[in-house]
């Protein structure tokens, strides 16, 4: 616990019992974050598989023009994507419905079974495109639902760096994915030097699996069910504090609190009320448009262009050689994984959210900028010698990474699951994850054709992206407040919500409490009209 104040310069520990800080908390984060794995897994594998000659072969893209074989590549990959997509969506409702903990579960078989059926395409280019369509449903509702069920479990003063370390497990699971991709042009030979990377695929959906029997589910869903003993029961085994703790009872109220806030602000509300008051209600709307900004800009600062594309960018920057690229790769995920797991520990609850966006937004954004103009001025040549100038962009990408990682990565993740009011946090985090998959598929589609089409060695693709990493910057500068320290209680006040419902709380004097709920919900939309 004193190490931990040390590394967590944040007040809310000030006051808080050391017990909460136990190793529980991070047990539960690690294992529901082999979703984010799954994630990094399935992001990074399919790049190097696409460079092998055997896979080409095999699934028709040898000997295809340069534009030809960018588009197959891109529709391989982006079929993923689609899945995420809709995953992402569905899987809002799905676990507002049966609870978090078996909505992991869940996705989990549907990666497993995408996985199985990639494996066992044997030349079938359509085995590979539904493999990938519902693998995709799997990661995309995991995607969803990891980030959303460690903020509901974590003790506020680092909520930040729990929520994170699914970014870190995204990381690890593309460092893996690297690394087992140049092993396997090492050591491996015949359909086994691809057929290995894509069955490891599905080696994180089974850990998430069968780790979510040993977890509990979310103390705030089970309230939300109106099942407190359970709420009460998980929540003080969470703390490592018995349930007669002040701490303990103090939390349960404020989640008794904003349940009744909520519910006095809605009541039993349906879909289309949940809709109603996401995006009728001032400070809902707001923090749903944040999401949605985030999730955008993550996105566009290029960071999956080189997690799908990396090989392919290495060679565009002088590296020719098949085995130099995936060894460049895989030094790419270490760095990757590396400085998130810095972030996590030296500043995901120190530094805060707002200043982790702000500096990395110029500093992606001057990495970028040198290589975009590195080959324009002086395009590589294939053959030749990598010049001291093509040195210092390959270490520009990987700054770029460590950039990402210290602000983009995990800040989004962790700022979309804390800043919703608890009853839309379901329905907002699926909107973040489904923007996050939507404009995930729309950068993977388009990077072949950038790179092929935008100059000699794609360099307008890369000063493109820089010049949304510095726009970024006015973006957070203007609209995005600072969260770090506060209870996912307190997110209403920050956003203006509460104001509202005092407003409403005085205008309902003039309805009897015996009348219905249905009169009660159509004065509340009344209101929000007004509003």
């Amino acid at each position: 616990m004193g190490l931990l104040k040390l590394l967590v310069h944040n007040d809310a520990m000030k006051d808080d019992p050391p017990e909460i800080y136990g190793w529980r908390v991070y047990a539960l984060a690690c294992s529901a974050c082999f979703g984010g794995m799954l994630f990094g897994m399935d992001t990074g594998i399919i790049g190097g598989v696409l460079t092998l000659d055997n896979f080409q072969a095999d699934y028709g893209l040898a000997g295809l023009e340069e534009v030809p074989f960018a588009n197959l590549s891109a529709n391989i990959v982006t079929t993923l994507q689609c899945g995420c997509f809709v995953g992402a969506l569905a899987a809002g409702p799905i676990a507002d419905r049966i609870g978090r903990r078996f909505s992991l579960m869940v996705a989990a078989v549907f990666a497993i079974v995408g996985t199985i059926m990639q494996a066992a395409a044997s030349g079938e280019i359509a085995a590979i495109f539904v493999g990938r369509f519902v693998a995709g449903l799997g990661v995309g509702g995991a995607s969803m639902v990891t980030p959303l069920y460690v903020s509901e479990n974590a003790p506020r003063a680092i909520r930040g760096g729990l929520t994170g370390i699914y970014q870190l497990f995204i990381t690890m699971g593309i460092m893996l994915a690297f690394w087992i991709n140049y092993g396997c042009s090492l050591n491996v030979t015949g359909d086994a030097i691809y057929v290995i990377p894509l069955c490891m695929q599905g080696l994180p959906a089974v850990l998430l699996f069968f780790s979510m029997f040993f977890c509990n589910e979310s103390p705030r869903w089970l309230a939300r069910k109106d099942r407190w003993d359970e709420a009460s029961k998980i929540l003080s085994t969470v703390r490592a504090l018995p349930a007669s703790d002040p701490y303990v009872a103090n939390e349960l109220q404020e989640i008794h609190d904003q349940l009744e806030h909520e519910r006095r602000l809605i009541g039993n509300a349906t879909f289309r009320i949940l809709m109603r008051e996401m995006w009728t209600i001032p400070g809902n709307r707001n923090r749903a448009l944040i999401t949605i900004g985030l999730m955008i800009c993550q996105q566009m600062t290029g960071t999956n262009a080189i997690n799908y594309y990396a090989p392919q960018i290495f060679e565009n920057l002088g590296l020719g050689d098949n085995s130099s690229k995936l060894f460049a790769t895989g030094i790419y995920g270490v760095m990757k994984m590396t400085m998130c797991f810095c972030f996590l520990v030296f500043a995901a609850d120190s530094l805060g959210r707002r200043k982790s966006l702000l500096w990395t937004s110029i500093a992606m954004g001057c990495a970028m900028m040198y290589v975009g103009l590195y080959v324009r001025i002086k395009p590589p040549v294939e053959g030749a010698v990598v010049p001291p100038a093509g040195y210092v962009a390959l270490v520009c990408i990987y700054l770029f990474a460590s950039f990402f990682q210290w602000g983009w990565g995990p800040v989004c993740w962790i700022y979309v699951s804390e800043i919703p009011t608890a009853r839309l946090r379901g329905l907002n985090v699926a909107l973040g994850a489904a923007t996050q998959w939507l404009f995930n598929l729309v950068i993977a589609r388009a990077v072949p054709n950038m790179l092929a089409t935008m100059g000699e060695g794609g360099y307008g693709a890369f000063i493109t992206f820089s010049c949304f990493c510095f726009s970024m910057f006015v973006f957070v500068w203007f609209l995005v407040p600072e969260t770090k320290g506060m209870h996912l209680e307190q997110m209403d006040d920050l956003f203006g919500v509460t104001e509202l419902v005092k407003q409403m709380d005085a205008e309902s004097n003039s309805i009897s409490e015996k009348g219905s709920q249905s009169g009660r919900n159509r004065h509340v939309e009344e209101i929000t009209e007004t509003k």
